[in-house]
């Protein structure tokens, strides 16, 4: 058998074993391109679409917010498990009261129990969970578990940080902020013209994390609902028919594969 200079001859089971070993191969780097894609370090979503989703089942909407609050845990271990550092929901507005009470009742016990399950199991699931929004409105008893699980996650080494945004309003995190900041100006602490954006962040909610970067609104609606006004100035926003209670993990993989094909200028060029 004749052969290039160089080269041994190769036979054809030869040839199907280095073709098997090539595939091996290719199949193995593809299972591991999701984790090594770059990933955004701070997601937000509006947890949109549980009341339609119900309906579309001819179930009571209470029904929506409970299998919303299903996909709010995959989807919060999902993210940290592919490499998202911050995780933040719109879980509950400042307008969310004007709900009839049964829902609003609803919301509260589904906030109860998952907090309580949040503080037995953030060691094992390492994601910190956190409560933004004015919590002088809720229950007491509810207060007394987000503050045990701000407690629990300052115990924990590097976790990821899942947040709830419950009794929030971005124009309300605002102006609580500049009341803030106006009552240091009344004390002599602080001039009106020394006032700057950075301190401005350091009064809201959110003054230790990143502004998000990618910002996710299910259902087909195409606003931002007064969420994260102010930290929302740069992010991306992504847009989807789906409803919150049918999002998944492949759903959030099309919104990373979405803002990672965008260019972010932050006003340049």
């Amino acid at each position: 058998m004749s052969c290039i200079q160089g080269f041994a001859p190769v036979n054809k089971r030869e040839r199907s074993v280095h073709s098997t070993v090539a595939l091996f191969n290719i199949l193995k780097k593809d299972s591991t391109a999701p984790q090594s894609r770059p990933v955004p370090q701070h997601i937000a979503v509006i947890m949109d679409g549980n009341g339609r989703w119900a309906k579309k089942r001819a179930l009571p909407r209470t029904a929506g917010h409970k299998v919303g609050a299903e996909t709010f845990r995959t989807i919060a271990t999902y993210c940290k498990d592919i490499g998202v550092k911050y995780f933040t929901v719109y879980a509950f507005s400042t307008e969310n009261w004007k709900r009839p009470a049964e829902e609003v009742e609803t919301l509260m016990n589904l906030f109860r129990r998952y907090l309580r399950e949040a503080i037995e199991t953030m060691a094992e699931n390492n994601i910190a969970v956190r409560v933004l929004g004015d919590l002088t409105a809720l229950p007491e008893d509810i207060r007394s578990l987000i503050d045990e699980c701000e407690q629990t996650g300052k115990q924990l080494d590097n976790p990821a940080i899942a947040s709830l945004c419950i009794n929030y309003g971005g124009r309300d995190e605002i102006k609580n902020a500049m009341r803030a900041l106006a009552r240091q100006v009344q004390a002599g602490e602080l001039q009106p013209d020394d006032i700057t954006e950075e301190m401005i962040s350091s009064q809201l909610y959110t003054a230790d994390m990143p502004d998000p970067d990618l910002i996710i609104r299910p259902s087909g609606e195409i606003r931002t609902s007064n969420f994260l006004l102010w930290q929302s100035a740069y992010a991306e926003y992504y847009f989807t028919d789906v409803l919150w209670p049918d999002f998944k993990p492949e759903h959030m993989d099309q919104a990373i594969e979405s803002f990672n094909g965008r260019q972010r200028r932050f006003g340049g060029v």
